[in-house]
């Protein structure tokens, strides 16, 4: 790694935390992400005369990712309506890098160490630490840990796709432009299709402040995520990217008022020593 990866991403990890922060606090979640990619889209047709064209060979990554992107949004937003930041963010985005790992092991394109099984092992323990509480929440209501760990898969399909992606495009910046771009489209149609344009406009002028300021850090931190993974192994970038699930769980106790509890903060404790393991690998 670079030296500026670790301190980038980590600013990247604040900022993914602060937008996820922004959609659970807000009202209608689905016109707010859907708000949120479109003003990602504006900046980069904004940057889009500033970047090199994207090689033909980048776009079957981008297109992958594309429908990785639309169902990771929508199992989100669903995520979200059955339960707290503080339970669903850290079991979403920490199950995702040992998927990320594994993929990596089976396509050979990032092999994995002993000391980064042993940091899967800890990531793991923690987000099942976090999922069961004890076993009391699986068995009051197991529906919002199952569709975090099913948002997880869609963060791994995404986070693989756009690492090989930005690799074979031979330039970060470009990738994340066209990535968002072409990332809004599909979801204005569905929140069109379910919510229809009156609804669609009367809640975009009570949040686009929010939203927009939720565009901004979706686009740069997700942005710095990808020029990370075109100079260190993609799994190592998201386990890192991860340690939002610490920042989430600060911003679900002291802003939104969630109860947090010592099951959840050993939880996302132990994900961070995972996290940590990771990095040193």
């Amino acid at each position: 790694m670079t030296e500026w990866v670790v301190p980038l991403v980590l600013c990247a990890a604040l900022m993914h935390a602060g937008w996820n922060s922004l959609l659970k606090g807000g009202g209608d979640r689905l016109v707010g992400i859907t708000m949120l990619n479109v003003w990602c889209a504006v900046a980069g047709v904004a940057l889009l005369p500033f970047v090199p064209a994207l090689p033909v060979a980048a776009w079957p990554y981008l297109a992958a990712s594309l429908a990785f992107h639309t169902g990771y949004q929508l199992f989100l937003v669903r995520t979200y309506r059955l339960g707290d930041l503080s339970q669903v963010y850290p079991v979403a985005r920490g199950a995702a890098p040992p998927m990320v790992a594994l993929v990596g092991l089976v396509l050979g394109t990032d092999p994995l160490k002993p000391v980064e099984g042993l940091a899967i092992v800890l990531i793991a323990g923690g987000i099942a630490t976090l999922a069961l509480r004890g076993g009391a929440a699986l068995r009051a209501d197991p529906r919002p840990v199952l569709m975090a760990l099913a948002t997880a898969c869609f963060i791994a399909g995404y986070t693989t796709v756009d690492g090989l992606g930005a690799r074979a495009g031979g330039h970060a910046v470009a990738y994340t432009v066209w990535l968002f771009i072409l990332n809004a489209p599909p979801m204005v149609a569905l929140a069109w299709a379910r919510r229809g344009g009156a609804g669609l406009w009367q809640a975009t002028k009570t949040g686009w402040r929010r939203d927009l300021v939720g565009g901004i850090m979706a686009m740069s931190g997700y942005g710095i995520a990808i020029w990370a993974m075109t100079h260190a192994p993609i799994a190592l970038v998201a386990a890192l990217r991860e340690t939002s699930v610490i920042f989430a769980l600060l911003i679900a106790r002291l802003w939104l008022k969630e109860p947090v509890g010592r099951w959840r903060t050993g939880a996302a404790l132990l994900v961070l020593a995972g996290i940590a393991t990771l990095r040193l690998a």
